[in-house]
Formats: C-alpha cells, sequence, structure tokens
C-alpha cells in the first residue's frame, strides 16, 4: 500500500479553501485534515502557500492519434496536459484517421494509447450523416457521448450533419443518456471574399452562424430532450438564448476557451494565422460579455479546443489564410491562460476549481474525479497562481512549439501534478510517465 500526504495552506475543496493536509492511499484520497498535521506515520509533502487543487479536466481535445500523430500524439499532448496540470481529458472524435465514427476505429484508438498515457483520458464518438441513424453500437462502447459538426468541419472523413441527420441521431442519444456536442455553425448566404488575416477570416464567419446552429440546437434539444452541449462558444449575441433555454428546464450546457477571453480581434497581429479558428476570435467587447457569463454561472465551464497542426498547415510562413488550418494549440496553457484572465476580473480559486474541475468532471460522468474529497482519485495539482509562466520551445511539450500563447503575458505556474496518485510532472521534470489509464463510459 503506497501512503502518503500532501499539506497545503491553500487547499480548494468544494466548499471553500482551507489549510489542510490531504492523505492518500493507492492512489485514492482517503482523508483530509484540518492544518499541518504532525505524527503521522507517512511522507508528508508540504506545499505551504502553494495552491493544492483538483487537477484540470479538459473535455476537449484533439489528440489526432492514429492516422495524423504528425499533427499531435498521445505521448506528447498527454505530456503537455500534465505539464498544465490537466490530469484527465477526453479526446475529440477527428481529427484523427480513421476519424471515431465506428465500434473498430475505437479500438484502433484504444490500441494506440498503449503506452503513451501520462494523464487519464477519455473518448467522444462522433455523428455523421452516414452513421446517424444506427448509433447505438457506438454509442454503448465505452465513449461519453457524441460529437456534431453543423459546418464544414475542414475533414472530408467527418462531413457535418444537417437538421434530418441529427433527427435521426438524437433518439439514440436522448436514451442513452449521454450528451449531444456540437460545433454550433450554420452556414448563411454570404459573399465569399478573399481571407487574407484574421480581420477578413472573422468577416467570414459572422456571430449570426453561431447564433442560427444554437437556435436550432435549442428547438432540438425541447424536441427530444436529449442533453445539448454548445461546444468552445464564442459569440455572445447567444448569450441571452441560452439563458432562456436554461431557464425553461432544458438539458443545455456551454463551454468556452481561454482564446475567446484573451485575445480579441483588435489587437491580434492581422497577418499571425496561429489566430485563425472557428469560430473565430472575435471583438474585446464580445469577450467582455462572455466573461461576464462566467461570473454570472451561465457558462458552465472552460476547455482548450486544443487543435495542433504542424507548422507548414499554419502556413505561418507564408500567411495564407485561406489554407492554414483552423485551430489553435493551446492545451499545455489552458489553466494559466485562463487564470491570468480570470483573476484580473476578480474571480476566485473556488471559480477556477467549480469551471475547470468540478464541473467537467459532472458533465463527462467522471464520478470520482474533479474534487478533493475522500474516496475521489488522487488526480491533485499543485500550482502558485502568483508565478509567471516561462514560455519558451523547451518548456512547451505540444508536438509542434508554435502557439498563440507564447505571446501572452500569464501567471500560474503549474509545480506538481499527481496522476492516480503518482507524481507525473515537477517544475519542467517528469518524474514518472505511464500513470494515465484509459476512460470507459
Amino acid at each position: 500500500m503506497k501512503r502518503f500526504a500532501i499539506h497545503s495552506q491553500r487547499t480548494v475543496m468544494p466548499h471553500g479553501v482551507f489549510d489542510a493536509t490531504i492523505l492518500i492511499e493507492d492512489g485514492v484520497i482517503v482523508m483530509a485534515l484540518d492544518g499541518a498535521t504532525e505524527g503521522m506515520n507517512v511522507e508528508i509533502i508540504d506545499v505551504g502557500n502553494a495552491v493544492l487543487m483538483p487537477g484540470v479536466i479538459d473535455p476537449h481535445v484533439h489528440i489526432n492519434e492514429p492516422g495524423r500523430t504528425d499533427w499531435e500524439g498521445f505521448d506528447s499532448a498527454t505530456k503537455a496536459a500534465a505539464a498544465g496540470g490537466i490530469t484527465s481529458m477526453i479526446e475529440m472524435p477527428l481529427n484523427a484517421s480513421p476519424v471515431t465514427t465506428t465500434t473498430e476505429a475505437l479500438e484502433m484508438k484504444l490500441r494506440a494509447t498503449e503506452g503513451k498515457l501520462h494523464v487519464n483520458c477519455g473518448f467522444w464518438g462522433g455523428i455523421v450523416p452516414d452513421n446517424a441513424g444506427k448509433l447505438e453500437p457506438l454509442l454503448r462502447s465505452g465513449v461519453f457521448g457524441i460529437k456534431a459538426f453543423l459546418v464544414n468541419s475542414g475533414l472530408p472523413e467527418f462531413p457535418h450533419v444537417s437538421k434530418l441527420d441529427l433527427r435521426k441521431g438524437m433518439p439514440a442519444i436522448a436514451e442513452s443518456g449521454m450528451p449531444l456536442l456540437a460545433h454550433s455553425e450554420l452556414e448563411s448566404p454570404h459573399d465569399h471574399n478573399p481571407i487574407i488575416d484574421n480581420r477578413t477570416h472573422l468577416q467570414s464567419r459572422p456571430s449570426k452562424w453561431e447564433d442560427d446552429a444554437i437556435e436550432l440546437l435549442i428547438n432540438l434539444c425541447s424536441e427530444y430532450r436529449a442533453r445539448t452541449h454548445i461546444v468552445h462558444l464564442s459569440s455572445s449575441d447567444s448569450l441571452k438564448q441560452i439563458e432562456e433555454a436554461k431557464e425553461r428546464g432544458l438539458p443545455l450546457t456551454v463551454e468556452t476557451c481561454p482564446h475567446y477571453l484573451v485575445f480579441d480581434a483588435e489587437s491580434i497581429p492581422a497577418q499571425d494565422t496561429l489566430y485563425k479558428c472557428a469560430p473565430p476570435i472575435r471583438s474585446k467587447a464580445n469577450n467582455e460579455r462572455l466573461w461576464k457569463a462566467i461570473k454570472d454561472g451561465k457558462i458552465d465551464f472552460i476547455t482548450s479546443d486544443h487543435s495542433p497542426a504542424p507548422p507548414e498547415l499554419k502556413h505561418l510562413d507564408d500567411h495564407n489564410f485561406e489554407q492554414a488550418w483552423g485551430g489553435i494549440a493551446g492545451l499545455q496553457f489552458l489553466l494559466s491562460a485562463f487564470w491570468t484572465g480570470a483573476s484580473a476580473r476578480n474571480l476566485e480559486l473556488t471559480d477556477i476549481c467549480r469551471l475547470m474541475c468540478q464541473a467537467p468532471a459532472e458533465f463527462v460522468g467522471l464520478e470520482n474525479k474533479g474534487k478533493i474529497v475522500p474516496g475521489y482519485d488522487a488526480d491533485l495539482i499543485v500550482w502558485d497562481p502568483d508565478k509567471k509562466v516561462s514560455v519558451n520551445r523547451a518548456s512547451i511539450y505540444h508536438k509542434h512549439k508554435a502557439t498563440p500563447y507564447s505571446d501572452l503575458s500569464m501567471n500560474g505556474k503549474v509545480l506538481k501534478t499527481f496522476v492516480n496518485g503518482e507524481l507525473v510532472y515537477e517544475e519542467g521534470e517528469f518524474i514518472s510517465l505511464r500513470q494515465g489509464q484509459v476512460l470507459l463510459k
């Protein structure tokens, strides 16, 4: 039996922040004691005033293995996650090849994880026109829910679904009790002007696309009573209809991401394709409305939407916005980027824990994760909210080093990451790798 304890003067628990000592046995939290406890016959790791918190849970990550491991793979992604304080993630059904729209593809993905998981990892399945009416085997395979695109995904093997396709799939999704996650943009007729920079990219994907898609999803959620989740909300214009849907008791949830909060259309470099993503980064005024919704409890949780690609696919040298991959690499900086913006707006450690640990765990259905409570898994992080994060090539563990977060001044340095009770990462060093587990529903 492996027993040890961690003491912190700032231990974040569901009911507040306390001076506490957490006792861990065989990867599970067994006891929480007030203050610094002496005389315990175990090793005590005293982290002083550094924050002890549940590990961050990120339910929106593109890892791309198998098939596109040159974009990102389980080994590099889960190292980056550990360095960023993430202890569990749920991986999207694209951009791997094959995409996770069949049980056979999921089995291939599970085999691809072997010996490469440094944090815990589960999987979403996907709905496309070809499988919309036959989702039951995939829903029983161990995935945590089903992801849909309502607009071109950028990958021919993961085509977007129509309203008719969703009608075919939502009864089975509703029956399963698992969520439908939707990339919520509906293309409407518009002038196809050349996309030559971030400004024209923003104009090419107006907030109306997002608002129309969310309206459609709310209507389907009302009709089928299927759990429905809006991924990476960027349009603050949709906040009112989301709030009204929740007030009606609909099983609707919503996430947003740091890049829609800490970057804005007015200040990002016009020619830098690192910032190209879908939906696009919008105005500062829009972002501040998102921040207010977060503070008011109207956005459920925060994710990274880590969507990496090789530098040549991002067209970093020739700035070809038409061809550049639309996605932002930010997995490792999820906590520090969000905390940097959140602390400037007076959000507290308990808010961070709710938005990045507890609420994502409850959404996914990870019953023993996301809280420092006896009986829960010892997925824990120690971090310093006041310490500056140094970002350079050597400190970035994504497969590719290009990330817009390199240009953001961030606080919130991760000092230690424990996965299932094992110290995986400590201040720039990986101590004990391959401690992650496959998560299945």
